[in-house]
């Protein structure tokens, strides 16, 4: 018996000097899309921040490719850890209902590490859409089929114009485009009648190109006071926000999640950081891992009945 509880000891030891060795070599964060994205650009604040403080070098890699299903792949066959991490964004939830089949379960082959930010996007329109408010736009919605864009299948623009159109119980016509970019243009351009998407470029709004009827997240933007939620404005309990986090592949050793957490946490609250997120209408957020995981399966639920009844698939 006290070999036992000697081997356990022994084991108990190992593992905790282990987590405090961590990191033990460099580190690599997989970017799901392009460089110079929100996924991108956070991934980098919190590299740096994790390269400064344990004097250890930490590479972000982009893998564009299949809404984030090739980076995601490469973490869940990554030795579980700490040296391989993935940056996400909404469609690592919503790509459970948009694909037939994928290489891992979303909910059970990763370990979640921490939120990082919450983006409320906001409902554009031409200033030749004739609607004021969200109670007009919906009562023209309902006299004929509107259009809206996005920046491709399962994107977060996507997906908050479907779940406006659930909501709102009216048929409304989709126009994916390779980005949130060229989706916005056209949106300028006449030829796409609205787009619910991060508000970046605030001069074309201040500039009357386009009209902010709502903001999607639960409460006000504090860049934006003037402008009602969705929700106040005509569509109660709407709500639909572009998000990213890190995860890990399953199986993270507790002391090195904490650790990952912890300073994930920090990097957050960082205050250029949270100077570049509010820039960008974005808030800064960090949650416990287990918080996250809840959130990833709140999100997967909030979207199945929108994906169903809008016939959503990647395939």
């Amino acid at each position: 018996m006290s070999r036992l509880y000697a081997g356990l000891a022994a084991l108990v030891f190992c593992a905790g000097a282990w987590g405090q060795e961590y990191p033990a070599r460099p580190i690599r964060i997989l970017v799901p899309f392009a460089p110079g994205g929100a996924t991108d650009v956070l991934a980098r604040y919190v590299a740096q921040h994790y390269e400064q403080t344990w004097n250890q070098q930490v590479v972000v890699d982009n893998r564009p490719g299949a809404n984030g299903i090739i980076a995601a792949e490469m973490t869940v066959k990554a030795a579980p850890d700490g040296h391989t991490l993935l940056f996400v964004a909404i469609g690592h939830a919503i790509n459970s209902l948009i694909y037939k089949k994928l290489p891992y379960d979303t909910q059970n082959d990763f370990t979640p590490i921490s939120l990082a930010a919450l983006y409320s996007q906001m409902l554009l329109t031409h200033p030749a859409v004739p609607a004021a408010n969200v109670k007009e736009l919906i009562a023209l919605a309902k006299t004929k089929r509107l259009n809206y864009a996005s920046g491709g299948v399962g994107s977060s623009q996507h997906l908050a114009g479907a779940l406006f159109a659930y909501m709102a119980k009216v048929e409304m016509s989709h126009v994916p485009y390779k980005g949130g970019a060229p989706a916005l243009v056209d949106v300028m351009a006449g030829n796409v009648d609205f787009i619910l998407t991060q508000p970046t470029n605030v001069g074309v709004i201040k500039a009357g190109k386009l009209k902010a009827l709502a903001v999607s997240a639960p409460k006000r933007s504090t860049s934006w006071p003037e402008v009602p939620t969705i929700s106040e404005a005509g569509l109660p309990g709407y709500e639909s926000q572009a998000w990213y986090g890190m995860v890990g592949p399953k199986g993270l050793p507790p002391a090195v999640l904490k650790k990952l957490n912890d300073e994930m946490a920090k990097a957050i609250r960082t205050r250029e950081l949270r100077e570049m997120l509010a820039a960008q209408g974005g808030d800064p957020t960090t949650s416990t891992p287990a918080e996250f995981a809840a959130f990833i399966k709140a999100e997967i639920n909030r979207y199945t009945a929108v994906v169903r009844e809008a016939g959503i698939t990647a395939e």
